[in-house]
């Protein structure tokens, strides 16, 4: 689909965010194809329709977090060795921010606009706005005095965790930790972020 490489399927306000974040960060050459989820560029691919989708070669890599620790491995940036243990707590943190932060938001998102109608509880949201503000304290105290998520270099998780800051703002969960507001900002100013949104 692309003589660039890598073609990322799906608009850059979903997950698909993260995908040319990553790229971007990398400094690597790609196609992009705004089909949204479920549209039949999608289901063709995957058969959930969600986004992102990556295609490498012909081959189709879902779900954002195994494409980007997938890009992190190749090309051996943004990531630590596998088989170590610091490799191991960037796997640790990363699952901790997919069932703590990402999953939180998703089921927020799903209550929101996603759901039939019906099936929708907007009184859920307060009890994920609980958990969110639990789970940055726990996070913060993870990542001790390190500037980033899981140490002293910028990693493939603070992708993960930038973007899950930037989506509950969106949401309106607020960010309660001053340190992860600062995060925030700091993410947000970065010109990979920026080149990535602006898709």
């Amino acid at each position: 689909m692309s003589n660039q490489g890598y073609t990322v399927i799906g608009p850059a306000n979903t997950r698909a965010g993260r995908v040319l974040w990553m790229l971007e960060e990398l400094g690597l050459p790609y196609a992009h194809h705004n089909a949204p989820p479920r549209s039949q560029e999608v289901m063709a691919l995957n058969p959930s329709g969600k986004v992102p989708v990556l295609i490498v070669d012909g081959a189709a890599i879902t779900d954002s977090t195994a494409i980007n620790q997938y890009l992190a491995d190749k090309h051996g940036k943004l990531t630590y060795k596998a088989g170590t243990l610091e490799r191991a707590r960037q796997d640790s943190l990363t699952q901790f921010l997919l069932d703590e932060f990402d999953a939180v938001l998703w089921v927020a998102a799903r209550h929101s606009f996603i759901l039939p109608e019906e099936l929708r509880h907007s009184a859920i949201k307060d009890s994920l706005k609980w958990e969110f503000e639990r789970s940055q304290k726990v996070l913060v105290q993870r990542m001790g005095d390190a500037p980033f998520v899981a140490g002293p270099e910028y990693l493939v998780t603070d992708i993960l965790l930038g973007h899950c800051l930037v989506w509950a703002t969106t949401a309106k969960f607020p960010i309660t930790e001053p340190r992860l507001i600062d995060y925030l900002e700091k993410t947000m100013a970065r010109p990979a972020f920026q080149r990535a949104m602006a898709k």
